[in-house]
Order: C-alpha cells, then structure tokens, then sequence
C-alpha cells in the first residue's frame, strides 16, 4: 500500500508514493526517483528489485507500467534501457501541487524533520583582547547559515560560541592593568571601534613590558595562577577584559548581519571548574593515562613521523590543563546538561586532528555513543587573489572590519549606479549597500563547500552575473517590480492551463526545494542550498526572457506566471534568509 500523501507533497513525493504502490510486495520503500534530462524523473530502483528477485529488469518494468495508475499526476510512463523508467507529471500535478505548498505561507509546503532532535552548535569563535581577522569569517558565517537551516527543519539548536577567554596570556595583561589601572576604560563607556583600540593598545603596552622587564615577567606568571584559582581582584580585573570584548564582538557581528545571544557565549573559562572532575574521570575509567607526569589518551591509529602513538594531552604534567580538558568538558556539559542528540563543531580544518581525537575519548568514555553524535564541520581557508592565504599588502592578516566596510563600500557603488533609474533614496541606497556588501561576503563563502579554500574577490562577488548573491538579490527585486506593476491581474494557480517548456522547467524546481533543503540540511551543506537557489534564479531568468507576464495571451495565463513568479519570489526570500542575506525589494 502507498504511505498516506499530505495535501502539499511535492510533485516529486507524489510520484515516489504512485509508483511503491505499484511495486512488488518485495521492493525496496525507495524507488530511487530521480529528476532527469531525458524525462521529467528516472526511476532506478526496479534494477536492485530485479537483482534481488533474479528477474528480467525490463519485464519487471513493463509490469510496474502496467500497474500504475495515471490519474491527474502522471502524463507518460515509458520503460528505457535495461529497466530505468522515465516519467513524465502532468502540467496539472505541478501547478496544483505547487498552489497547495503557496498556501501553507512561510513554510512553502517543507515538512518538519519528524527525527528531529537537539544540536549544540559550536560556531563563532572569535578571541577576548583580540581583533577578529578574516580567519573568523568562516566559523561564523557558516555556523548561522547551519543553524537557520537547523531551525527551520524543526531541529532546536542551542548555540555555544566557544571564545578564547582564558590561558596565560591574561596573566600579562592583568598584571598590566594592576599596575597601569587607568589603561582600560569601562566597557559601558566604548563602541565597538573604541572597545578594540583600547584592548589593542593595553596588549601591546603589556607584550612590550613582558618582552622587557624578566620580574614582570615572573609577576605575570604568578598572576596566572591567582587567575586560576579565583582571586577576586584578578578575576574582576579579567571580566573587564571580557566585557570590553564583547562589545566589539556585538559591533562585529551587527555588520555581519548576524545575532550572538549573550548566554550563548560560553567560553573556555566555564568549563574550568569541570576540567578536575573530567580528568579525573578519564584516569579512573583507564582511557586516560599517565605518561611524563602528564595525563593523556593515546590512539594506535593516530601517529606521527615517527610511527609512534600521538597524545591527546588532557593535563600537563605541570597540572595545568590543555584544549583536550575544556573541549571534553564541554562535551560532557553539553551532553549531560542541555540533552545534546547532535554536537556540531564550525572550526578550522586545521584542527580536525585534534577534534579527531577529542570526539574518540569521548567515544571511549560513553558521553558520545549511537544516539550522541558529534560531527566536525573542518573549513578551508580564505585565500588572495593569489591563491595564498589573504594578507594585507603589508603580510599582515587581514582585519574582519575592514573587509566588510570595504565589501558594503563596492556594493553601494554598484547599487548607486542603478539608483537613479528605480527611484532610490540615499537611505535606500545605503540600506541595500549593506545588504548587497555583506550578502556577497556570505554567499561567496557559503556557495563554496566547507571544507574547500575560496579566493576572496570583491570584484566578482558583487558583480552582477555569474554565481553571486547580488544575481539573486536582482532576480528577486525584478519578480517584485512586475508584481507591483500587475495592477490589474492577481498571481493564481490555473491547473488547467498547458505550460510552456521554461514554465515546466521553472515548477519542477520550485517543487524540488523542500527536498533539496532536507538534504543540504542533513548533509551540513549550505552550499548545496546555494547551488539550489542559483538555479533557481537562473530558470527564472529563462522564463522571464520566453515567457511574456504582464502581456501574456489570456488573462488566465498572466494570473498563472504571476503565480509562478510570487512563488519563486518567496522561495528565493526563504531560502536567502537561511543562508542570512536579505533580499531587498527594490535594487
């Protein structure tokens, strides 16, 4: 029997549900449907059913054809080759089926995840006292567009952004501040801009001192124990550091278009008084042992030149602690406190080894198991023009900042230049300058697989052709100017028209989108999303070039393009917003 189809199924589930039911008892659930250039969809999975069954695949498709059911949902069903089946829906089942999806609002039609659980997603990760650098665009950038996509599948996800605030560099710096106590302004009092300038004039201030002065030095080394075993005076002095960061971590984020919840900022320091109890843990149970005074997890598997195990170390033999006991730590909280199904690591590819490692202790020690799964999400670097990894002119790393400044500075240029013809205000033009700077930052990064290096070329991002976010953004702005124009005709669904090839073309993708989400979201792939979206666009501009709106031949036929063109409209605003780029409605 066919399992039940909801009212807005897509064309695709339908067709999948007609043909199990026509299936022998013995076939797989999955009848490997697939979109096809040869047909509307291919059907493959008679060829397994066959194997399995020692049948002829051919006969064994000429029966599935005889008993399948045409209805209003299949055209023509033909078998090809050794036993593919090609299928061709009818105009009807695409517009129905996507009237039915319009309906159902901002969800256009996409189900809930009915396995849906809880990911802890650890994105963002920028560094107290530090300038955020272009080495933080990725974490950040892909770990939102995750947790959007996340989200609206019906996943709760919990976000952790796991900032360095905590190690012996803070030793030198508040040991500076006790002794220069009028280096560092309140947090209330500063900007973002102000906040960094003074976090960067007291590192280098104190780097100097420590680099100079060997008995400050050694205070600043005996101030990193008070630090550690929680002297109010050093520890009041920290949380300025702390405070002060986060308010140019705020006005970082706020260009990226992105929000960071205070609560989600839980950084290495909340995990310090775990880490005793971890290690602790690790040693009774024997995953952890003692080697040179330190405490460590060694893998068979894992070596290095030397063909000898490489250590995990989770406690140096100096008693302090390594990444290894904060990571596990937070495994352990994440797992044990927010009932974590899935942990979800936005962190340098770099580090895959080390998160390698730290994911097969917790494996080991039962935190992680068959129903708690830990995924890291490894990205590549942002390279030059070069191909080398992006410096200024000067060999040094690039400034978060001043790459998004310069990105909404080329975009408003571009915006600018079509102003005059649409009407623009200034505020207009600086409004969608902003969007269009920091939308091409975003899909540059997110249209490119994680864990491939992209080349950063602000030039081609905010061009207006080829794969960028600003085609989108102008496909959308343009299906909004004709839905302002069409004064006397309203968008509606008319099942009884017959489409033209490019309507077809254009339907059939819009009917792929929850399926393409499910699997970009699934798979941790935005960029899979993107290429979705990009083609969207793209048939949309066929359709635009063939397919006459406002001045089609009936009144019919121009409701039903305006139909197609509203659907399209909102399907590109969803998705676009998944991916955190906004879509202005007039560009």
């Amino acid at each position: 029997m066919a399992p039940v189809t909801s009212l807005t199924a897509s064309v695709h589930q339908r067709l999948a549900d007609a043909l199990s039911a026509a299936l022998p008892e013995a076939a797989p659930a999955d009848p490997l449907l697939r979109r096809s250039d040869r047909a509307d969809f291919q059907a493959n999975g008679i060829l397994a059913l066959a194997k399995k069954a020692k049948a002829n695949p051919r006969e064994l498709a000429t029966q599935v054809v005889e008993k399948i059911t045409h209805g209003d949902l299949l055209a023509d069903v033909e078998v090809s080759g050794p036993g593919f089946l090609n299928v061709r829906v009818t105009d009807k089942a695409i517009i129905e089926t996507l009237a039915a999806r319009a309906a159902d609002g901002d969800r256009l039609g996409v189900p809930l995840n009915p396995d849906a659980g809880t990911t802890v997603i650890d994105y963002a990760q920028p560094n107290v006292a530090k300038e955020m650098h272009v080495g933080h665009l990725r974490s950040a950038v892909i770990g939102d567009a995750l947790r959007a996509m996340l989200d609206f599948t019906g996943e709760k996800t919990i976000g952790r952004h796991h900032i360095g605030d905590w190690g012996t560099q803070f030793g030198m710096l508040i040991q500076y501040l006790i002794e220069n106590p009028d280096q560092l302004a309140p947090a209330a009092d500063v900007d973002g801009e102000q906040a960094m300038s003074n976090l960067n004039r007291v590192y280098k201030a104190s780097r100097a001192v420590f680099d100079a002065d060997e008995a400050f030095k050694e205070r600043a080394r005996k101030r990193v124990v008070a630090l550690q075993s929680g002297d109010k005076e050093t520890l009041d002095l920290w949380q300025r550091f702390v405070d002060e960061s986060k308010v140019y971590f705020y006005s970082v984020f706020e260009k990226l278009d992105m929000e960071v919840r205070d609560d989600e900022i839980v950084g290495e320091s909340a995990y310090n008084d775990l880490m005793p109890e971890t290690a602790r843990l690790l040693e009774e149970s024997g995953v952890a042992v003692r080697s040179e005074g330190a405490l460590v997890v060694f893998f068979d598997e894992i070596r290095g030149k030397d063909d000898q195990p490489v250590p995990l170390i989770v406690q140096k033999a100096d008693g302090g602690f390594g990444y290894a006991a904060s990571d596990l730590s937070a495994i352990r909280n994440r797992v044990l406190d927010l009932n974590a199904t899935t942990l979800l690591y936005v962190v340098d590819v770099r580090q895959s080894l080390h998160f390698k490692m730290v994911f097969e202790a917790a494996r080991r020690m039962g935190w992680l198991n068959d129903d708690v799964t830990a995924h890291n999400m490894g990205y590549g670097t942002v390279l030059g023009a070069d191909g080398k990894p992006f410096k200024t002119r000067a060999g040094e790393t690039v400034r978060l900042e001043d790459l998004l400044d310069e990105a909404v500075d080329r975009a408003t240029t571009v915006v600018r230049e079509k102003a005059e013809k649409i009407g623009l205000s200034e505020d207009e033009i600086t409004e969608n300058g902003r969007y269009v700077g920091i939308g091409a930052v975003k899909y540059a990064d997110l249209s490119t697989s994680a864990n491939r290096d992209y080349k950063f070329d602000l030039d081609q991002m905010v061009s207006l052709n080829g794969d960028t976010s600003v085609y989108l953004q102008y496909a959308y702005a343009r299906i909004k100017s004709i839905l302002r124009k069409a004064e006397a005709a309203s968008p509606a669904a008319h099942p009884e028209l017959e489409l033209a090839p490019a309507e077809r073309a254009l339907g059939l993708h819009l009917d792929a989108f929850g399926e393409q989400l499910a699997d970009a979201t699934a798979e941790y792939a935005p960029h899979k999303l993107a290429a979705y979206l990009y083609q969207l666009a793209s048939l949309y501009t066929t359709f635009y070039d063939q397919c006459p709106v406002l001045k089609a031949d009936t009144t019919a036929q121009t409701e039903n393009r305006l139909f197609l063109c509203a659907l399209t409209a909102n399907t590109l605003h969803k998705g676009m917003s998944l991916l955190g780029i906004r879509t202005p409605e007039r560009l």
